[in-house]
């Protein structure tokens, strides 16, 4: 009996998502507290104000909560189910299904707070992680246990491209996906929810949800949660991992919210004092080990198409590619949007991509960085103006963007085009053939929303 009084505790005030609660013992940070009737209303611990007063921020909201309501403290922090029984299943930061199918009940459930991976135990092996999109297997190649952010403003593409790469994972490397929408829109999550059922990769697939009409406890916790899934597959069932997270940003904009909200001090441009290892502590808990990896793909919305927010700045620094969607390609019509040029990965050295590729790839950037340059001239002058080697470094420049545009599996029902899923292999003979001038005499269409090179011919000579 006493120790259930220990755990109750009486609430001193309520101001928007943070509570204050007095307990005769205060309860440890993290530990998860129940109010209501119901025990409804979830917060979480987040600071100690004095040896018996704690300040919580709730993950539900708070209405029907008054002063001097009962507070009871579980004693634990947040758990979510992990194991193979998750796998076609959509949950909330709670663990809970919101599927309209039956509850996981029983089963394991761990901690969403987890220490990262010690380095001693990480592997130290660098592989190229192939996606089928040719844009980013030649110039921005991902790493197997990296990270890799979309960066773009706002309608450029990044929830598509995301969703085309769960597509070639699950139906290429037959791998599992893990896809954390934090902060996103509801409706993306149930479009997302029925191209999966219907392309048949859902089996293999987990969905974790913090939608925009959450609270911000509920967002900010939502990227561990579904990380503590992944870990589960990566550890135990030794498996690899797509983790897909869209937007990283929001993650960061909840912590802004519950840091306003528990009245800390704002740095730079409004941010919370504790950005940075708030990403640090979410981010360095995902890479690969001897046994499994977790290789995770970011969208990262910039906010006014800013790179230097304090948001943008920070999560590229824990980034091994970097993909930028760029506004003006998608205005011309060239999918994926991907600028060729801001596209970067570490990945991209001769050591580890090889030799061959490392060298057309620095081709393919010379070519297009001058006709980059070319570009006010021919603006100004014309392309007769130029010399002729100038010119024929345009015309290929003009064809390499053009191949570089890509049919998608996700969008056939709006295109009517059938998606293309190139090999790292056949992007790199096109790219070839095509800086040896191989396709000068062919127009630049025929070389527009195709799959391997061989199938402008084929356009062509039709």
């Amino acid at each position: 009996m006493e120790r259930e009084q220990l755990n109750q505790g009486k609430v001193l005030s309520i101001r928007s998502s943070v509570v204050d609660v007095h307990f005769p013992v205060a309860p440890s940070i993290r530990n998860v507290l129940k109010a209501g009737d119901n025990g409804e209303v979830i917060i979480e611990v987040f600071t100690q104000l004095d040896s018996n007063t704690v300040r919580g921020v709730a993950l539900t909201p708070t209405q029907g909560l008054a002063r001097g309501s009962t507070v009871i403290n579980t004693g634990k922090p947040f758990e979510v189910p992990v194991g193979k029984e998750l796998l076609g299943r959509v949950f909330n930061v709670f663990g809970q299904t919101i599927d309209k199918k039956a509850q996981v009940e029983g089963g394991e459930w761990r901690s969403i707070h987890r220490k990262p991976i010690p380095l001693q135990d990480q592997s130290t092996v660098s592989e190229i992680f192939e996606t089928g999109i040719k844009a980013i297997d030649v110039l921005a190649p991902l790493e197997r246990g990296g990270k890799a952010g979309l960066f773009g403003g706002a309608g450029v593409g990044k929830t598509v491209l995301i969703t085309e790469m769960i597509h070639n994972t699950v139906s290429h490397h037959e791998g599992m996906s893990i896809f954390c929408g934090i902060g996103e829109r509801c409706r993306e999550g149930e479009e997302l929810y029925r191209e999966m059922q219907e392309s048949g990769v859902l089996g293999n697939t987990v969905m974790v949800f913090g939608q925009m009409n959450e609270p911000p406890g509920a967002r900010f916790r939502v990227g561990h949660a579904a990380l503590t899934m992944a870990e589960y597959f990566r550890d135990d069932a030794k498996q690899d991992v797509l983790l897909m997270i869209d937007n990283i940003f929001r993650f960061i904009q909840a912590g802004m919210e519950v840091s306003g909200l528990l009245g800390q001090l704002p740095s730079r441009l409004g941010y919370q004092p504790t950005l940075a290892t708030e990403l640090a502590e979410l981010e360095e808990r995902i890479c690969n080990t001897k046994t499994g990896a977790i290789t995770s793909i970011q969208a990262v919305y910039v906010p006014a198409d800013d790179f230097t927010d304090p948001s943008a700045v920070h999560t590229f620094g824990h980034l091994s590619a970097t993909i930028a969607l760029s506004r003006k390609r998608a205005s011309e019509g060239l999918y994926p949007a991907i600028d060729l040029l801001q596209s970067s990965s570490k990945m991209l050295l001769p050591n580890i991509a090889g030799e061959r590729h490392y060298k057309i790839a620095q081709e393919i950037r010379k070519t297009l960085a001058v006709y980059e340059d070319l570009k006010d001239i021919i603006a100004m002058l014309g392309i007769s103006e130029l010399s002729r080697e100038d010119q024929r470094t345009v015309f290929r420049a003009r064809r390499l963007e053009r191949f570089f545009t890509q049919p998608f599996f996700v969008t056939e029902q709006f295109t009517g085009t059938a998606g293309k899923m190139v090999s790292r292999e056949d992007t790199l003979n096109g790219c070839e053939r095509i800086l040896n001038d191989e396709f000068a005499e062919y127009p630049e269409r025929a070389l527009y929303m195709i799959g391997t090179v061989d199938e402008a011919k084929i356009q062509h000579d039709a």
